[in-house]
């Protein structure tokens, strides 16, 4: 059986009367993309910051690597190998794009509060922000301003700010949320990239069907809180239950889909 890096056990979170993720269990695969997809209100989100930790949850558990992390606080799951993107990009406009990424790998590494040492003493944090910023396709733009970085450029930046700090999976909630359709194919060919390099596994909420269907190993369908089919891609295009609640006139587009990418 292949190796599980991240579970959930019958994870729930109420908010009151609303059960926004209700008894989900799913295995992702370590270096697997499995993407999760659902209507709006589905709960993919909140189901994002339970797995991340930016949630506890009702009931129900997390495991990462085999380790029960439920109670294990925000910055230790950070430190043991979560990186997490968000629908609204999240940077430091202020900063230039190297000390975006730097900043992220000295957090994880021993000299996050060391504040009055010399720039010698960073230099592994400035080559790992280099190698990220690459890896993210934002070479040469190291010493731009967030600020004027376009709106897909920023997610790159997002982006080479999680790799920096290394991390085993990286949770990517919708990547492509407002960009330009020009602008989504470089952004999926980083994040192929980073898949094709090895020792990464993904975890992708994405509302663009053509690029789930595309790269997807396993999908996992969300609907008012719980799962309603997991799958490969061609598996889930042809569910009827999965058509009815979210795929709709688009299911055959997916379908076709799915048979070009196999």
């Amino acid at each position: 059986m292949p190796d599980i890096i991240l579970e959930a056990r019958e994870l729930a979170k109420h908010f009151g009367g609303l059960r926004a993720v209700d008894g989900v269990s799913l295995q992702v695969q370590a270096g697997a993309l499995h993407s999760i997809i659902g209507p709006n209100g589905a709960g993919k989100t909140t189901l994002f910051n339970l797995l991340s930790g930016y949630l506890k949850p009702t009931h129900g558990h997390v495991a990462f690597n085999g380790r029960d992390i439920t109670n294990v606080p925000l910055h230790r799951i950070a430190h043991l190998g979560l990186g997490r993107s968000f629908q609204i990009t999240n940077v430091f406009p202020n900063l230039s794009v190297l000390e975006n990424v730097r900043l992220s790998a000295q957090a994880i590494g021993r000299d996050n509060l060391k504040l009055w040492q010399s720039s010698e003493s960073f230099k592994p944090y400035l080559d790992r922000a280099y190698a990220a910023i690459e890896q993210a396709g934002l070479k040469g733009k190291e010493a731009l301003s967030a600020s004027v970085l376009p709106h897909g450029d920023k997610r790159k930046l997002e982006l080479a700010i999680i790799l920096a700090a290394d991390p085993k999976v990286l949770l990517l909630d919708e990547p492509t949320a407002g960009m330009a359709s020009e602008q989504v194919p470089q952004l999926m060919e980083v994040i192929q990239g980073i898949r094709e390099r090895g020792g990464k596994t993904i975890v992708l909420v994405e509302h663009n069907m053509n690029i789930v269907m595309r790269v997807s190993d396993r999908i996992t369908v969300m609907h008012q809180g719980r799962v309603l089919a997991e799958g490969a891609p061609g598996d889930i295009a042809a569910n009827e239950a999965v058509q009815t609640a979210y795929l709709g006139e688009s299911a055959k587009a997916a379908q076709e889909t799915a048979k070009r990418g196999t």
